[in-house]
């Protein structure tokens, strides 16, 4: 165990994303194996009933709770401090919750919108930080092992549960869309929450707390240039979009695959 910690903690060169073999070989072979997990997700999701399921996923959802409470002791040792930025309800930060509560949920129809937050929004989040990694890797091995796992899984559950047990309809996807309004009110009270108590740290769950502003893509641009309320709503009818194209694209491969054939009606 403790040559497990010591080869977690110790330092590699920082991965790059899409460099030579020698700069980019962790992350191609992240991206290897979350494109063979996903084969395997789906064929083994395909003819799972619903006591499998949730026991995979609330598997899944422990290790990367696992893996996360490893980052935040990491962290804070290195720090001698606490870091509030890595506080870990950020977007991409929620599936590990979800597949615990999924795991463990009794009641179908909440199921329903769990499932379909995961097979969409969720699939978004980790498949965009697989294909672009951006700063998420550093020089610390293990913690680039919990975010390619953290991520892998998202991307890889999330599309397999797309191709197989998501219901294609947008009434099915505004589900998703529920889930992910719920969380974004959840992070906005924390971040309120937060900035009563002055404490002097970042703090921004979601990237939406007003004191710190966004650096995601494109909203960073916009936020300036809008009332806040306004913002949160650009917010979350950008990530809905996306979301949303997620979701065409399972329908599309669901078409393509298994040939399924779907009525524009049955859409809706």
């Amino acid at each position: 165990m403790k040559y497990l910690i010591d080869l977690l903690n110790s330092d590699m060169i920082k991965p790059e994303a899409y460099q030579s073999l020698s700069k980019s070989w962790f992350h191609y072979l992240s991206l290897l194996i979350t494109i063979l997990v996903i084969i395997k997700l789906t064929k083994t999701f395909k003819t799972a009933d619903d006591k499998k399921l949730k026991r995979m996923l609330l598997v899944f959802g422990i290790i990367m709770i696992v893996l996360e409470i490893y980052k935040q002791i990491l962290f804070t040792y290195q720090a001698n401090a606490y870091q509030w930025y890595a506080f870990p309800f950020q977007f991409c930060s929620t599936p590990m919750y979800l597949f615990v509560i999924y795991g463990l949920n009794k009641n179908h129809k909440v199921d329903q919108y769990l499932l379909s937050f995961l097979a969409t929004y969720s699939t978004f989040a980790g498949i965009a930080v697989m294909l672009y990694p951006a700063d998420v890797f550093i020089e610390t091995i293990g913690i680039n092992i919990q975010t390619m796992v953290h991520h892998g899984l998202m991307a890889a559950v999330g599309f397999s549960l797309l191709l197989t047990k998501a219901k294609i309809s947008f009434k099915y996807f505004l589900k998703g869309s529920a889930v992910f309004a719920v969380l974004m009110v959840i992070a906005m009270i924390m971040n309120w929450v937060f900035n009563m108590q002055g404490i002097d740290a970042t703090f921004n769950m979601f990237f939406i707390n007003e004191r710190f502003g966004s650096h995601l893509p494109i909203l960073m641009d916009i936020e300036p240039l809008v009332p806040h309320l306004a913002f949160l709503a650009i917010y979350l009818f950008g990530f809905s979009f996306v979301a949303s194209i997620i979701f065409m694209i399972g329908y599309l491969f669901r078409t393509i695959i298994y040939k399924e054939k779907y009525k524009l009606i049955d859409l809706f």
